[in-house]
């Protein structure tokens, strides 16, 4: 690991931290945090992919839209207006409307082909945004000054890896730039995730295979069509199995690549100092 020990970490002139875990569990609120009170670059994944990867494809929908009413068709063939996107580092709704829902178009869903292609696009901007990490930490520093840095990632990133390989090309590369992190949640976590999710569904990303698996369950179960789907209800029932599945791969994560902080602790920071504290406690129970 980049920081073998709480001591290397301690003392180390320029930290480079990545974090991920689950939706919800703190990672941008502890990121803006130490990007406001202490000499830190905050890269956000999420908004990378939002004002970088996905913009285009963002805009080009919106285009299809406006092509469908002459006014704004008349507006945008003369180049009289244009578009723009207003992402926030942790605001992803443009990108979250979309990805959207699969289902019954006249509540909203799109085909599950359309579903699927929207998805690869997704998969393959947050690979391209991770990728990025090292740009950031060079420009981070060379640009702005900043001597730690701290990666802020989605809770997909575990999708487009593969967790038991020791070698896998992406997270050996981020663990070569960064300390892995993993923030644990417990099943009290958990279930005030799926209790939220449960009150306001929102698109998510997923690994393709997951997908296929719990939409031909989904259309079995329920004796339906593709074209019968509600969409809120295909998010609500896939959302805690997404979760399930989730959670191994996190653990393989940190297990190969890093190191893992509890829930619980991690809500405990509030400064730059617990910060420090809290990685370095996690440090040294990981060493043998």
């Amino acid at each position: 690991m980049l920081y073998p020990t709480a001591q290397a970490w301690r003392d180390a002139p320029h930290k480079r931290v990545l974090i991920f875990a689950m939706s919800g569990l703190g990672k941008t609120h502890v990121s803006e945090m130490l990007a406001e009170q202490g000499d830190w670059f905050h890269y956000s994944v999420d908004y990378r992919i939002g004002t970088r990867q996905m913009n285009e494809h963002i805009i080009d929908n919106l285009k299809r839209e406006a092509m469908k009413t002459p006014f704004l068709r008349e507006m945008l063939m003369q180049d009289l207006i244009h578009f723009g996107v207003n992402v926030h580092d942790h605001d992803l709704r443009p990108v979250a409307a979309y990805l959207g829902k699969p289902g019954n178009p006249d509540q909203g869903g799109l085909p599950l082909a359309e579903y699927q292609h929207r998805q690869d696009q997704f998969r393959k901007a947050e690979i391209s945004a991770l990728k990025d990490t090292a740009h950031f930490i060079e420009r981070g520093q060379s640009i702005y000054g900043y001597d730690n840095f701290i990666c802020d990632t989605g809770g997909s990133i575990c999708e487009w890896v593969d967790p038991n390989d020791p070698n896998d090309p992406l997270l050996s590369k981020l663990a070569e730039d960064c300390l892995m992190v993993w923030i644990r949640g417990g099943d009290a976590h958990t279930d005030a995730l799926v209790a939220r999710f449960d009150k306001k569904p929102k698109p998510m990303s997923y690994q393709p295979e997951f997908l296929k698996r719990v939409w031909d369950e989904y259309l079995n179960d329920n004796n339906m069509k593709e074209i019968d789907v509600d969409p809120d209800g295909f998010v609500r029932w896939t959302y805690a199995q997404a979760l399930a599945h989730r959670q191994p791969r996190y653990a393989n994560m940190a297990q190969n690549f890093g190191i893992t902080v509890d829930a619980c602790a991690w809500e405990t920071i509030t400064s730059e100092a617990t910060f420090v504290d809290v990685i370095a406690n996690s440090l040294a129970a990981h060493q043998p």
